[in-house]
């Protein structure tokens, strides 16, 4: 992005997203986001980190942002976290979660089906004491893992990347509505 001959464009857009959202539906909101969250963080706290990351992509030197943001560390969330390893550690687990230790520390090298996750790993949905277990949450980035569609719990990913469909997900309906092409 930061190389291409449309840089503005693409930028300007990227620094518009927020990396989470809260989306009105039915009687409680459904979280969203790309990837997973933090065993650490509930809905709302979710939401304010991706607003730390949005806050920065939109500071006038976003391009300094970017080239700090990639990497795996810190690989565990901590609430003293500061300056780009609190950031990357917000964009890691917003955007390329999948994986987590019991304890919580994020796992990059493993993108395997969550039915058979790594030794010593779990999925970041089924960590013990998640802080927003119960709350509707939606995320894809997790092909392997595909559709999921659980009362609390809605994968996207059906691997359009690879070949297979690219799938949404309508929330101005009663019930959540998957969408496939």
């Amino acid at each position: 992005v930061l190389n291409a001959p449309d840089r503005p464009l693409p930028l300007d857009s990227l620094r518009t997203q927020p990396s989470a959202r809260l989306h009105p539906h039915g009687g409680a909101p459904l979280l969203a986001m790309r990837a997973g969250v933090l065993p650490q963080w509930s809905d709302e706290h979710t939401v304010a980190l991706a607003g730390e990351v949005q806050a920065a992509r939109r500071e006038p030197d976003c391009a300094r942002f970017l080239r700090a943001m990639y990497g795996n560390t810190p690989a565990r969330w901590s609430d003293a976290l500061q300056g780009s390893e609190r950031l990357r550690a917000i964009v890691n687990g917003l955007t390329r979660l999948r994986f987590c230790t019991p304890d919580g520390a994020m796992d990059f090298s493993s993108n395997e089906s969550a039915t058979e996750p790594p030794p010593g790993l779990l999925p970041w949905f089924e960590l013990p004491g998640r802080r927003t277990a119960g709350q509707l949450v939606t995320f894809g980035h997790w092909s392997t893992l595909g559709k999921l569609d659980r009362p609390d719990l809605l994968g996207l990913d059906t691997g359009c990347v690879w070949g297979g469909a690219l799938t949404a997900l309508r929330v101005d309906s009663e019930e959540p509505e998957f969408v496939s092409i």
